[in-house]
């Protein structure tokens, strides 16, 4: 059908007359038009563009979407097309109304005007199909497929899942802690740093040669990992209630006694049988974890790396069907010890990534973490998400965390959130999108209250804070009470932890440009508001004797895997006496155990004599007074005997790298020349 055809067509259903099928047919000249269309339209594209047939695709393609991209362009047209129409019937109905023209006459006048458009139409057609792409346009499609990310994150902003606070602040509709997939992947922040040539350029070849996997969003296989076979490791769902689903992992009978066997390799203080265990069991969580560290204190950071992976493609692999890592409604009890090496596997990944240089992603995993137990948060993951929003310069999400949680968790009774909210706001006071004024004063003045009250309320971070910064303080400020070492001395031994802890971790961003001159203003105006004798203070003052008492076991659980110098170095004696295993470091006093590991054939305490616990130390076999041993008469020559074996044990073990570490030099050879030599010029 022709498009004079179908412009006549819709002529007449404009203007509701009936239709003619003699209308719709074709002429033998508009026929032979078409044909002759067509071919000139295959020459050119043969002639032209012999060997790209994609982007002939894609050229037709945006020509298809360009023609239906303007809707008032079509009704534009239309309308045209139904003038067009009415005057031709007009100018028909005119040489009608003549009785002087005969109808041989109007078929004469009828074929010219036909003849007259179709060309005028396949001229317009022929002009359009010539019409070349320059090359500006060329540029501006390859560049288009560069910024795919930042298309994306416009239409995150534009797509209504955003609204605005009292303070002015975007948040968006989501829930707080929402997780997308392509953020736990590295490669997308690190592709908006350095642009996909850079982060793809050297995988694009090996993607033919590689071996197809199961497709995961945590960890991606390797070529250099083992043949990926079922560990034993399968997860369950326990029980929906409220909309939230709860799963465990569960082990089968032959993970069970692998376990067995990696507690005895953990026991026996050798790495090497870790790497025995693991070359039998490539895939065991906990063995990964616990060589991951080894690596790691090594110094061997993408060995380490690479373990951890390996640990949460073999969890993601076991995950139920119904378990989410986007949704926020799947729940793990960590009192359950196969679920805490999920835990600690996300953990230990998410601290390689932020070394890494992808805070983003790191922020990701956090959330992440938090949302699989967000009630108890077992590894405290509230004192490290201030952090890597700051990193990545999500301010308005922890803005929105802050004002959304402060009600049920009361956030700004911890250091690192009544700074991190001040720091937060004074970032956006000073960004370039705040363009009204009056939104960015208001911000300011909000920071500057926030600040003066965490001042207020932790004076002990304030002189820490400026040590690490290489900053000396004004003397009015040292010289000041308030702000002195007798702030830091009366503080419990808690709130001392948690100020540390956030000193440590925090400090460097405090070193950004027009931080420290804001931080010194309202350092001013909090010692203004304490010789003044402000209300607040003594507020403040009554919280932290009241408060601050003693710190849960997850907050300690926390400091010892952050391994932040100034927080370790303050955890009580009843922590650091216990032995910190790096598979499951301080696990829960009230854990949910499933099996139980079989009792040692020569466990308990003995009455043997030394020289018998020495022998037995070299030889794990020596048993000087047969199988049978007492079971312990008396619980303190039990203690005392558990204590000897200790010792004795850690005295075995010193004995051991010594002896390893000893070096035999050869005695000087005669027919040395250096020492002849030597001893001529002696």
């Amino acid at each position: 059908m022709s498009s004079r055809a179908l412009r006549r067509l819709k002529g007449k259903q404009r203007g509701q007359e009936e239709l003619n099928i003699e209308d719709l047919k074709l002429s033998e000249e508009q026929a032979a038009d078409v044909q002759e269309e067509e071919e000139e339209e295959a020459q050119e594209e043969a002639v032209l563009q012999p060997a790209k047939k994609s982007n002939n695709r894609k050229a037709k393609k945006n020509k298809a979407q360009k023609n239906i991209s303007n809707i008032y362009e079509l009704i534009g047209d239309a309308e045209n097309e139904v003038e067009k129409g009415l005057t031709d019937e007009d100018s028909g109905v005119k040489q009608n109304a003549d009785p002087d023209v005969t109808k041989d006459d109007e078929e004469e006048t009828d074929r010219p005007l036909a003849e007259s458009n179709n060309s005028e139409v396949t001229k317009k057609k022929k002009k359009k199909k010539k019409k070349k792409k320059g090359p500006a346009a060329d540029a501006q499609e390859e560049g288009a497929g560069d910024d795919i990310d930042a298309i994306l994150e416009t239409m995150e902003k534009t797509n209504g899942l955003s609204h605005q606070s009292d303070d002015g602040v975007m948040f968006d509709s989501r829930p707080v802690l929402y997780v997308e997939h392509r953020n736990l992947n590295p490669e997308t922040e690190l592709k908006r740093y350095f642009g996909a040539r850079a982060v793809l350029g050297d995988q694009r070849p090996r993607q033919r040669q590689r071996q197809y996997h199961r497709s995961t969003w945590m960890s991606f296989p390797k070529d250099t990992w083992p043949r990926f076979s079922k560990p034993g490791i399968c997860m369950s769902l326990l029980e929906t209630r409220n909309g939230l689903h709860y799963f465990t992992f569960e082990h089968n009978r032959d993970y069970q006694q692998i376990q067995f066997k990696f507690l005895d390799a953990v026991e026996s203080m050798e790495p090497n049988n870790i790497v025995a265990l693991l070359q039998l069991n490539p895939y065991h969580i906990d063995s990964l974890l616990q060589l991951s560290d080894v690596c790691r204190i090594q110094e061997d950071q993408e060995m380490a790396r690479d373990l951890i992976e390996r640990a949460l493609y073999s969890f993601e692999c076991a995950f139920h069907p119904v378990f989410s890592l986007t949704s926020g409604v799947s729940r793990l009890d960590y009192l359950r010890p196969e679920n805490r090496a999920f835990y600690l596997a996300l953990y230990k990944h998410m601290m390689f990534l932020e070394k890494r240089g992808c805070p983003r992603t790191a922020l990701e995993y956090c959330k992440l973490i938090l949302s699989l137990d967000p009630d108890n948060d077992p590894l405290c993951m509230l004192l490290l998400i201030d952090f890597l929003c700051l990193r990545c310069r999500e301010y308005s999400p922890l803005i929105r965390l802050y004002e959304e949680w402060e009600v049920h968790r009361n956030l700004s009774q911890l250091p690192n959130f009544a700074f991190s909210v001040a720091l937060s706001y004074f970032h956006l006071s000073t960004q370039e999108e705040c363009s009204n004024e009056d939104e960015a004063t208001r911000r300011r003045h909000k920071s500057d209250r926030l600040l003066q009250e965490a001042l207020i309320m932790f004076p002990g971070v304030l002189i820490p804070l400026l040590d690490l910064l290489s900053v000396q303080p004004d003397a009015a400020v040292a010289s000041h009470a308030f702000f002195g070492h007798k702030s830091q001395m009366g503080q419990s031994p808690a709130l001392a932890q948690l100020v540390s802890l956030y000193v440590g971790r925090s400090h460097l961003l405090w070193k950004e440009g027009g931080v420290l001159v804001w931080l010194e203003d309202n350092v001013r105006e909090v010692l203004r508001r304490v010789d003044s004798q402000d209300p607040l203070v003594e507020d403040c003052n009554n919280k932290r004797k009241s408060r601050y008492q003693s710190a849960p076991r997850n907050i300690y659980r926390h400091v010892i895997l952050s391994e932040i110098k100034e927080a370790t170095a303050s955890l009580p004696p009843e922590v650091t006496s216990q032995p910190v295993m790096g598979f499951d470091p301080l696990p829960p006093l009230d854990s949910v155990v499933s099996y139980n590991r079989p009792e040692r054939q020569n466990g308990g305490a003995t009455n043997e004599s030394t020289f018998s616990l020495f022998f037995r130390s070299l030889l794990p076999n020596f048993n000087l007074q047969g199988d049978v041993r007492p079971e312990g008469e008396n619980q303190e020559v039990a203690r005392a005997g558990r204590e000897l074996n200790q010792e004795l044990n850690r005295l075995m073990v010193a004995m051991r790298d010594m002896l390893a570490n000893i070096q035999f030099q050869e005695p000087p050879r005669e027919d040395n020349p250096e020492l002849r030599d030597e001893d001529e010029w002696d």
